[in-house]
């Protein structure tokens, strides 16, 4: 008997279902005599013994759902140390409730956050095999993870809808998208729906920058301007400051976010009227994109051979279209940050796009 633990940890996107999809079905193939025990909303459910027996029929019919059958929470890396409500230490109570059901292996589905914790929870003892999940691409020795891909295409989309109506009117238009400590959802997403400007937090940006993109496409006849901007984009004389002590000054300001305080900072420089559309958890909802189930399906499908094969303490990860197995040790706690000289961004100047950090050459 092969008793399997499975949870989905942190924020959700489109693509979680597919994934366990993938694992369950190998692992049913694979080794009949398999039983996967789902836990609750995350290490929550871990925490408190919260999960259930899974049956093979939970797993049919979830491929194109977006969202988790499991439910998640977030749960951060750095208050792990903090005991529960009554007193009882998180890590230990965890350990308990794996070997309470007598588990071979726990499956653990997440961000960077939920990574630091796997890595724990494998140091202590424990079978882990994870995968990487999240819309911002930004776990550490992958080259995608899913969730990345749907994202996109709903940030593009909204990107998309923006230019109808930005044509018609001699206005900027700010699209916020998510990604507080990284811009590759930005990036993407700016290129795909060709976006005039792109921020994101990797680069930090000048205003006299941005408002010199705006103003030659005024006197190129241009009416109006688009600009992706990362939700944790930061203008250089704040690059030095935490995104918790940027926020704070934001919202001392009066600013409900960075792309308002620069939205501001146009129509008080040029007066050229300025919207901002934040598509927000929009970004997150909806079906996976085809790209997403394939490649949950196959990482699924590759943590399912390592569980049964008995290796342990790995994430399944994506390598130039190949799928491999990452020691947990080497992802943990780090970020795959966009490069600010790698080609990507090199190309998009290229074809003319402001990353808002180029030479001011003419007066605003």
């Amino acid at each position: 008997m092969l008793k399997v633990g499975m949870l989905t940890s942190g924020g959700d996107c489109q693509t979680l279902n597919a994934a366990m999809r993938g694992v369950a079905k190998t692992l049913y193939n694979l080794r009949p005599d398999t039983m996967i025990y789902g836990f609750l909303d995350g290490y929550k459910g871990l925490m408190y013994g919260d999960s259930k027996l899974m049956d093979p029929s939970d797993f049919s019919g979830i491929l194109t759902v977006g969202g988790t059958i499991l439910g998640s929470s977030r749960q951060p890396f750095k208050k792990m140390s903090e005991p529960m409500e009554d007193g009882s230490d998180k890590v230990t109570r965890m350990i308990e409730n794996y070997h309470a059901l007598n588990l071979d292996c726990l499956v653990i589905l997440g961000g960077n956050g939920t990574h630091k914790t796997a890595n724990l929870l494998s140091q202590k003892g424990l079978n882990i095999v994870s995968l990487p999940k999240t819309i911002d691409n930004d776990i550490y020795m992958t080259d995608m993870t899913f969730g990345f891909h749907s994202a996109l295409g709903v940030a593009a989309n909204a990107i998309d809808c923006v230019h109808t109506t930005a044509a018609s009117h001699d206005r900027v238009f700010i699209v916020e998208l998510m990604g507080h400590k990284v811009g590759w959802l930005t990036l993407y997403a700016g290129i795909a729906g060709g976006s005039d400007i792109i921020l994101i937090p990797e680069i930090p940006y000048r205003l006299d920058s941005v408002l010199q993109a705006i103003v030659r496409r005024v006197k190129s006849g241009k009416r109006f301007s688009i600009i992706a901007m990362a939700e944790g984009a930061v203008p250089e004389e704040f690059a030095d400051l935490s995104n918790k002590e940027y926020t704070k000054r934001l919202r001392a300001a009066g600013y409900p976010s960075a792309s308002y305080m620069l939205g501001n900072q146009i129509e008080e420089a040029i007066g050229q009227e300025v919207r901002i559309v934040v598509p927000g958890h929009t970004q997150r909802g909806g079906s996976p994109v085809p790209y997403d189930r394939v490649i949950a399906t196959r990482l699924g499908a590759y943590a399912g051979r390592m569980i049964i094969n008995g290796q342990f303490g790995y994430m399944a990860a994506l390598d130039n279209q190949k799928i491999v197995k990452i020691p947990l040790s080497k992802v943990a706690g780090k970020l795959k940050k966009v490069d600010p000289k790698s080609d990507i961004i090199r190309q998009t100047r290229d074809i003319g796009i402001s990353l808002g950090d180029e030479e001011v050459t003419e007066e605003i």
